[in-house]
């Protein structure tokens, strides 16, 4: 039925009365069937009113559950930041102490070396053997914590930059071959031209882990250093003839605190972070990890680095000459301003036939020089009040520009061994290994091109 047209209405009062009165009716049966429908699909048993005040106590509801909701997210936040700040305070706080440890640590592994190259009685010897193998022990462990906690933290930065692998990979040759003669190894090296670009610093700690656990863990037969160009890049390779390891546990050995029964001995005292941490340095790369294993056979561990995209040509660096022959009369010039550390030093490479003068500040070694120095170790770290052992080293090669410098430090900061690097600099982190510092310095001292 078509709505009332009001222009159409009956002129006389009673009959649009009538008409009114009967489209009132109408409209109240249209409203009454529209009440009945409303409340047939509200809320069962119900009305109307009833569905509203639902709606407004789930309305309520929400926004209470809203702002509690707000309130935890916020307690979240608050939680989540004070988390990462202990976290970061226990690294730095780790760093420190590491610091402070490794100094002490540092000066006594130097009397050490420098006591194996003495010439002592039987006793004597294994004496010192034992304290050196204790000292080296305390080093790991330090060593591992202190990688861990940075890893974990994020705070450790990777100093990416294009190398000869041969730079790295010819030093650990040398250096591993003389620890697997010692305990009755062969020792086949593979070497390769191919430059990469990577950290050097983190490489080489993921293929020292390799090779040590290859030295450690093999009692006879040989081992493997070598190199595969892949697609993706050089695949750098240690083997060994060792136990092997069974296919359901070559992932766990990845895992923290987790090493093989068959493997633990009286020598292994570590913490069983080794390839944990091999592992998030692979990760963090990204460079893949490898492992093939025959139990009773032996393992073949790889790490894959890529290809630099512009190669750098090789420095022309000498072959190391015969242990000890570059370094008998050289006159090193040592900066630390630990005491320990310098008569520690004068010690080590006393013993080597080095001629030694080693002072606690740039000013005091300006005051002693006689003659030039052949190669400057420097400490990065001189103490407050002195400027850093770049800035140090970067005086003295003002006055002597083909001194070579070798900067020793505790401090394993990217942006510090890129600035290292970009000076031209050798660097070693404490504690050093005397046979590392050997070799580097039987490589700085040997034969180089006119000056």
């Amino acid at each position: 039925m078509a709505p009332l047209d009001p222009a159409a209405l009956p002129e006389t009062p009673e009959a649009r009365a009538a008409l009114l009165a009967e489209e009132n009716a109408r409209l109240r049966r249209i409203c009454s069937a529209l009440i009945e429908r409303v409340e047939s699909s509200g809320v069962p048993g119900g009305a109307p009113y009833a569905a509203f005040e639902h709606s407004v106590l789930l309305a309520e509801q929400v926004r209470e559950r809203t702002e509690t909701l707000q309130r935890t997210l916020v307690e979240l936040h608050r939680a989540k930041a004070e988390a990462e700040a202990a976290n970061l305070s226990k690294t730095r706080f780790l760093a420190a102490v590491s610091h402070d440890l490794l100094q002490p640590l540092n000066a006594a592994r130097l009397f050490a070396s420098a006591l194996e190259e003495q010439s002592l009685p039987d006793g004597s010897r294994r004496l010192v053997g034992n304290i050196g193998r204790s000292l080296k022990d305390v080093e790991a462990l330090i060593g591992s914590l202190v990688d861990i906690s940075r890893l974990d933290a994020g705070v450790l930065r990777p100093d990416i930059a294009p190398f000869p692998a041969e730079e790295l990979l010819d030093v650990l040759a040398e250096e591993y071959r003389q620890m697997a003669a010692a305990k009755g190894l062969a020792f086949h090296y593979v070497t390769t031209r191919a430059v990469i670009e990577t950290d050097l610093a983190l490489l080489a700690r993921v293929v020292r882990n390799f090779l040590g656990n290859a030295i450690r863990y093999t009692s006879r037969g040989r081992i493997l250093l070598g190199c595969r160009r892949r697609q993706g890049g050089l695949e750098i390779l240690v083997g060994d003839t060792g136990p092997g390891i069974a296919p359901g546990q070559q992932r766990e050995i990845f895992e923290e605190f987790r090493r093989l029964e068959a493997s633990r001995g009286e020598e292994d005292r570590g913490l069983g972070l080794g390839l944990a941490i091999v592992d998030r340095i692979s990760g963090m790369l990204g460079h893949p990890l490898g492992l093939a294993s025959v139990p009773g056979q032996g393992s073949l561990f790889s790490v894959t680095v890529p290809f630099a995209e512009a190669p750098r040509p090789s420095p022309g660096r000498p072959d190391p000459a015969p242990s000890g022959t570059p370094l008998v009369d050289q006159m090193v010039w040592v900066l630390d301003n630990d005491a320990a550390i310098r008569e520690g030093m004068k010690a080590l490479l006393g013993g080597w036939g080095c001629r030694v003068v080693a002072m606690g500040s740039a000013s005091e070694l300006e005051k002693r020089i006689a003659q030039p120095g052949t190669v400057l170790l420097v400490d990065y770290h001189l103490g407050d009040g002195q400027p850093d052992g770049l800035e140090v080293a970067a005086r003295l090669r003002d006055t002597y520009p083909w001194l070579p410098v070798l900067v020793i430090t505790a401090n394993h900061d990217a942006a510090l061994k890129s600035r290292i690097r970009r000076a031209g600099y050798h660097c070693l982190l404490k504690p050093i290994k005397p046979l590392r510092l050997r070799l580097l310095l039987t490589v700085l001292l040997g034969p180089q091109p006119e000056r």
